[in-house]
């Protein structure tokens, strides 16, 4: 189908597997998002399997994500490499640009993780980012960098890892570049990098490492898109008020559930 993808391996969930598409522009990235979702539900189907991107399917197990990299060119010039800088390589602009993804991210939460089942997924303890955080072999951080390798210039990128493949992908690529883009803009510095498992640091030594947290339900990153006026700025007033007014009638559905987890919990001694 013209869709080039550069590996793909199984992952650590039963029956989950990460499919690695080579770069590309971001709109085209977006189209190809849309094709191989469809394509791969529909092969699944032939074979009499459901293949899902749903971000938690299954309880205790690792969720999915769509670990989204990202690099800035001009011309061929890949603008986050920075030769002169030794221990990461990274250029003044890709550290604004994580910057802008750390002073937005709260507000364009919701068009990351677009559902009620995306929070099931960003929780500690199942290698999904929970905290506000960059590194480089950090896989508990929100922010990775891959690491360098000599001659590979081009290729010197950050990893969003909170999107989730359940999202439109056209408003959520908008949305991590108008943030990363309004960093270097306002020349946000990012915080130092953690290289520890931030898991197992207690809420004491998060607080003095000034570490946040992403929204912990749709409620809470409905009410921080709310106030975002870079969401309305970007996806423009028609898209981001029908957005707002959509999730709020997911999350009034969902929290008048009346779950299994609910009735076996409380049921019999309430």
């Amino acid at each position: 189908m013209g869709i080039p993808v550069e590996c793909t391996h199984h992952e650590v969930a039963p029956s989950q597997h990460e499919i690695d598409l080579r770069y590309q522009e971001a709109l085209v990235m977006a189209d190809f998002v849309m094709f191989y979702r469809l394509t791969i539900k529909e092969l699944a189907l032939r074979e009499g399997y459901y293949a899902t991107f749903m971000p938690k399917p299954l309880f205790g197990e690792n969720g999915s994500g769509m670990h989204t990299h990202q690099s800035l060119f001009e011309n061929q010039r890949n603008i986050f490499f920075d030769a002169e800088e030794k221990k990461y390589h990274l250029s003044p602009e890709a550290r604004y640009y994580i910057g802008g993804l750390f002073h937005y991210i709260k507000e364009i939460c919701l068009v990351l993780s677009q559902w009620v089942n995306s929070y099931k997924r960003l929780v500690p303890g199942f290698e999904a980012p929970v905290y506000i955080c960059w590194g480089t072999r950090n896989r508990s951080a929100l922010v990775r960098i891959p690491e360098y390798k000599p001659g590979k210039e081009k290729a010197t990128r950050i990893e969003l890892r909170s999107p989730d493949p359940a999202c439109n992908p056209y408003l959520a690529f908008a949305m991590i570049l108008a943030a990363g883009l309004k960093g270097i803009e306002q020349k946000l510095e990012p915080p130092p990098p953690v290289e520890k498992d931030i898991f197992k640091l207690s809420e004491k030594e998060r607080k003095e490492m000034n570490i946040e947290c992403l929204p912990g339900s749709l409620e809470e990153a409905i009410r921080e898109l709310e106030k975002s006026q870079l969401a309305k700025e970007t996806l423009g007033e028609h898209v981001f008020y029908s957005l707002i007014a959509n999730k709020k009638v997911e999350w009034d559905r969902y929290r008048i559930h009346v779950s299994n987890y609910e009735l076996e919990k409380y049921l019999p001694w309430l």
